[in-house]
């Protein structure tokens, strides 16, 4: 089974349109870690994309939806897909659509939020690449993934073309026991899937934190495994 999610956009003047899928099925006790966009599955498989996207927005429009919202769905072995929530908020792992597509998702949310019409129609939505995002938590990856709050001395980002990193935090800032241990999120873009892969890895190799632990080495397993490349 795969979770796969469909992003998509409501307006108040009744205009709602889908934003393409991610795939959200590397998680760890019911939390994503790894989302991507384009869903490998998926994106084998158009006639799967345009009949989710269709379901989400008639989902949406049924029930007179109107903001940035997300409607999940498992997928079975055999591409059917049976809806699970709707998650009526900007997602975490919205970066890697805002990447695909080029529509900031956060400045349409806005838009809508103040009564103006969808700028795009479903027919000017491309998308181009793939891109992939890591949540990267203050957690031991190598001990049962073990709470790390506690201050960061040094914090070294990766950087470049096609990487984006999400983050409060900095040098000298104390990670909170009471709080969700999530300090930054690392996305990536690139044309196809594979040179994401490269560059995710590259960017995990480059990513530097010490004074807690995180997960950053979990993500490089994963990205270095031959069931992720598939």
């Amino acid at each position: 089974p795969r979770h796969i999610e469909i992003q998509v956009l409501a307006a108040r003047h009744g205009r709602v349109i889908h934003l393409g899928e991610r795939e959200c099925s590397i998680q760890r006790r019911h939390q994503k870690v790894v989302e991507e966009c384009p869903s490998p599955l998926v994106a084998a498989r158009p006639e799967l994309r345009q009949a989710m996207g269709e379901t989400a927005v008639r989902a949406a429009r049924a029930c007179g939806y109107s903001n940035a919202g997300t409607v999940e769905f498992l997928v079975d072995a055999d591409a059917r897909f049976y809806f699970l929530e709707m998650n009526t908020r900007l997602q975490v792992e919205h970066p890697v659509t805002e990447l695909v597509t080029g529509i900031d998702l956060v400045k349409e949310q806005i838009r809508i939020a103040a009564g103006e019409p969808l700028a795009y129609a479903q027919d000017q939505v491309e998308w181009r690449g793939a891109a992939i995002e890591c949540r990267v938590y203050a957690e031991d990856a190598d001990n049962n993934f073990f709470p790390s709050p506690g201050k960061i001395l040094l914090l070294d980002e990766p950087s470049g073309p096609g990487v984006r990193v999400d983050s409060g935090a900095y040098p000298g800032w104390t990670v909170p026991l009471e709080y969700d241990p999530l300090i930054a999120k690392l996305a990536v873009w690139a044309p196809d899937r594979a040179s994401a892969i490269a560059r995710l890895r590259r960017a995990l190799e480059e990513y530097h934190i010490t004074g807690i632990k995180t997960n950053l080495s979990f993500f490089r397993r994963i990205v270095e495994s031959a069931e992720f490349a598939l």
